[in-house]
C-alpha cells in the first residue's frame, strides 16, 4: 500500500487529473470519501479500473482539447492536476458514475453553491465547453431542486438540447419532468414536481 496513492497518477497515466469524487472530497463540496480514486486521463481507457499497490483507480478518457479547469496540486515533492471546484461539479454531472451517484452529487451541488467562490457563470461556460446536453438538463434540475440562483436555472433552461436524458444512466428512471427534459427515478417523484 502506497501512503499517498495520488503521487503514482502522473508516472500510471500521463497526461491526467484527479477529478470525479475524489475532487469533491478534497474541495470539500463532500465529508465522504472512496476507496477507489477517480482519474480523467487523456491516455486510452482500455479498462476503467486500475488496481496498484491496494489502490483502486477509476479511470475515465477525456480529450486534450477538453483539458481545462484544473488546478496544480503538490503531494509531496510530486506535481499532479486536480479539477477546480467548478469543474469537479460539471464532469460529475456528466458522467454521475464518477460522483458517487446523483444523490451524493446533489449534496455536492449544494455545497458548491455554499462557497464563496461558488460561479453560476462559470458552472455555464464548462458545461457548455463540455459540449454534453445531459449536463445542463441534469444542473438545471438539481439547482432548481437546490435553491440556486435564478440566473444557473434560466441559463440552463436556455440551452437545453432536443431529446431525454436519465438523471442518471445507472438508475432506472421512469418518470419524466418535461420541463428538463429529463427521466429520473422513482424515489424523486415525491420531491419533483412534473409540469
Amino acid at each position: 500500500m502506497v501512503e499517498d496513492p495520488w503521487t503514482l497518477i502522473p508516472e500510471l497515466f500521463g497526461t491526467a487529473y484527479v477529478g470525479g469524487a475524489s475532487a469533491a472530497h478534497h474541495w470539500d463540496l463532500t465529508e465522504q470519501l472512496f476507496r477507489s480514486v477517480f482519474v480523467c486521463t487523456t491516455q486510452p481507457v482500455r479498462r476503467k479500473t486500475h488496481i496498484v499497490h491496494g489502490t483502486t483507480f477509476v479511470l475515465r478518457h477525456v480529450a486534450e482539447g477538453k483539458l481545462f479547469g484544473t488546478r496544480v496540486l503538490w503531494r509531496g515533492t510530486t506535481k499532479l492536476q486536480v479539477s477546480d471546484p467548478h469543474r469537479t461539479v460539471i464532469d460529475m454531472l456528466d458522467d454521475p458514475a464518477s460522483g458517487g451517484g446523483i444523490r451524493h452529487i446533489a449534496d455536492c451541488l449544494q455545497s458548491y453553491l455554499r462557497r464563496p467562490d461558488a460561479s453560476p457563470e462559470t458552472l455555464v461556460a464548462y458545461a457548455a465547453q463540455i459540449g454534453n446536453g445531459a449536463v445542463f438538463k441534469r444542473l438545471g434540475f438539481l439547482a432548481e431542486r437546490a435553491g440556486a440562483p435564478n440566473a444557473l436555472i434560466a441559463a440552463c433552461a436556455e440551452r437545453l438540447t432536443m431529446g431525454n436524458a436519465k438523471l442518471d444512466p445507472a438508475l432506472p428512471c421512469p418518470r419524466l419532468i418535461r420541463r428538463w427534459r429529463l427521466w429520473i427515478p422513482e424515489s424523486w417523484k415525491q420531491e419533483a414536481a412534473d409540469d
